[in-house]
């Protein structure tokens, strides 16, 4: 049985990195941030990403009461900037990606990247002042400009969670655009299902489908 995304974005609400095309306006959150560099190594750049997600959350009293309005802008300014969501989108969308126009493409980046950022939201409301997030031992991979790191987050009253980002090196550093949730890689999931969508209603459809679940306007 196939699990599905929302839940599967639920279960590491605690970390955020997606990528949008979306603005921000500065955030009255108080906390030391960590600098984040793109072209340090990989475990590092995560490791400092995650920790200003995290501690952003905790820092804003809104945010760490629930409020989702907040949390998304955390989201946001935190998260958004790190990961390549055209690459997430090209990928999940698979063969199709090149059947949709330049249009289409860039209206279906929008629309996944609003179906993201509306679940995640949700899922930070689940964040307690004792939540951690832990490195795992970091390997090299095969190419050089790939590489996974691997994460538990744990909460107070539950057993730790992996999670592991795919990442690649580009021009700007390393970005992420995957995700593996105790053995389900998020791209592979929702490639299944936007199949199954353009299948019944075309590449359109899809994209109507997300904007509906992420509360977009066409």
């Amino acid at each position: 049985m196939m699990i599905s995304p929302f839940f599967n974005l639920r279960r590491i609400g605690q970390l955020c990195l997606l990528s949008a095309t979306l603005g921000l306006g500065a955030l009255p959150i108080a906390h030391a941030e960590r600098p984040v560099d793109p072209k340090a190594a990989p475990d590092v750049f995560l490791s400092s990403v995650a920790d200003n997600m995290l501690e952003a959350v905790k820092a804003d009293p809104k945010a760490i009461q629930g409020d989702v309005s907040h949390i998304t802008a955390i989201v946001r300014k935190y998260a958004l900037p790190y990961v390549d969501m055209n690459k997430t989108t090209r990928l999940a969308a698979g063969r199709y990606w090149r059947q949709a126009s330049a249009e289409q493409q860039s209206e279906l980046v929008k629309a996944f990247t609003g179906t993201l950022i509306r679940t995640y939201s949700g899922a930070f409301t689940r964040v307690t002042p004792s939540t951690t997030i832990t490195l795992q031992p970091f390997r090299e991979g095969n190419q050089a400009n790939d590489a996974v790191v691997r994460t538990l987050v744990s909460q107070p009253n539950g057993a730790p969670i992996g999670v592991d980002y795919r990442l690649e090196h580009t021009d700007a550093g390393w970005k992420v655009y995957d995700l593996n949730v105790e053995g389900i890689w998020l791209i592979q999931n929702y490639r299944n299902q936007f199949s199954q969508e353009i299948g019944n209603s075309g590449i359109d459809g899809l994209i109507k489908a997300l904007n509906a679940k992420s509360g977009q306007s066409q």
